[in-house]
């Protein structure tokens, strides 16, 4: 375009050549004057070339991907880097964020700020979302977060009108029911489990909606009671405590007490045991050895017999003190009288 640059320079030195642009009138009418090679319909070609050009291609993040609607319906799921679709009008690109981490905070605020707040169907804010009833009929303080990722980008974005609000429902739907079986001290001591079983359910609830959302973790906060009836349970505490402590105490004691009498009754058991053993082989060695004398004497009566009163005689005569032989024909009792006096011995 060939712009009069002598007319601009007398502008210039007209107003003290401060550098004041040209008129706006003047500029259009030098873009009127403008003579372009092949006139509007090329103007109209470079165009349209232009918008169809910036409309076909597209790109799509590391952590996303694309959805591409042709009149509206679903056709693809485009990956990421440099991708062609139809121009706009036809083809629609919806890019959704699959590796991202979304949280959703339920009975407190976050010290960064991202909390959000929840609503009730009503429209008024949610304070007592935090507020359960337990299986013990016991009210506690059950904050949490749940974290969670787009796993199917087709199910998130047309199967659920709108999957956050549902997820934030069902979180605490689910929440209540795992909180609901258990008491008030479980609720406390074990946030780990709750919130493996809460992340289950919470799943499977998600799945069976066809959200396409799937739950990375539940995370669970302090538990606690409500302030208002911390010193009630406080003394509850206490006072299981001391019960816990006395039945461990007594069983301590039974402990100490059952072993010591068990092994008392067991040595009873073996000693008498080793006794009745003794016995026992004490009898039948007495038997073994009548009967092997009883199978001698059967080989030689007599010998056996005369070995038997010779041995018997030879035991006793030493303890019979004096011994008087007398004649089996002695038929006089004169000699008898002096027996004892003289002390001899015949």
């Amino acid at each position: 375009m060939t712009w009069d640059w002598e007319k601009l320079k007398q502008q210039q030195q007209k107003t003290g050549g401060g550098g004041v642009p040209p008129q706006v009138d003047e500029i259009l009418k030098n873009i009127k004057q403008f003579k372009f090679p092949g006139g509007p319909v090329l103007i109209v070609i470079v165009l349209i070339a232009l918008f169809f050009g910036s409309s076909t291609f597209f790109t799509v993040g590391v952590d996303e991907v694309g959805v591409v609607q042709r009149f509206g319906k679903y056709i693809r799921v485009s990956q990421p880097g440099l991708n062609f679709k139809l121009p706009t009008g036809i083809e629609k690109v919806t890019k959704v964020k699959v590796k991202r981490v979304y949280k959703e905070e339920f009975g407190f605020r976050s010290p960064s700020g991202e909390a959000r707040k929840l609503f009730a169907s009503g429209g008024t804010e949610n304070m007592n979302v935090s507020l359960m009833l337990t299986g013990d009929l016991n009210v506690g303080v059950v904050p949490w977060i749940v974290q969670y990722k787009v796993k199917d980008p087709y199910n998130y974005l047309f199967k659920v009108r709108d999957p956050r609000k549902l997820l934030i429902d069902m979180s605490e739907s689910s929440m209540r029911l795992v909180v609901g079986d258990r008491s008030i001290n479980e609720v406390i001591t074990k946030r780990q489990e709750i919130a493996i079983e809460a992340k289950q359910h919470l799943q499977a609830e998600m799945d069976k909606s066809e959200t396409g959302i799937g739950i990375v973790t539940i995370e669970m906060k302090k538990t606690n009671v409500p302030e208002a009836v911390q010193p009630s349970f406080n003394e509850v505490n206490q006072a299981v405590q001391e019960k816990e402590k006395m039945i461990y105490q007594a069983k301590e004691d039974y402990n100490k007490a059952i072993p010591t009498a068990r092994g008392e009754a067991e040595r009873t058991i073996k000693m008498a045991e080793g006794y009745a053993l003794d016995r026992i082989n004490r009898a039948k060695g007495d038997a073994s050895r009548f009967v092997a004398l009883y199978n001698e004497y059967v080989k030689a009566k007599d010998i056996t017999k005369r070995r038997m009163y010779l041995e018997t005689i030879t035991d006793l005569f030493p303890k019979l003190g004096h011994k008087y032989i007398i004649d089996s024909e002695q038929k006089n009792l004169l000699p008898l009288l002096n027996l004892g006096k003289n002390g001899a011995e015949k």
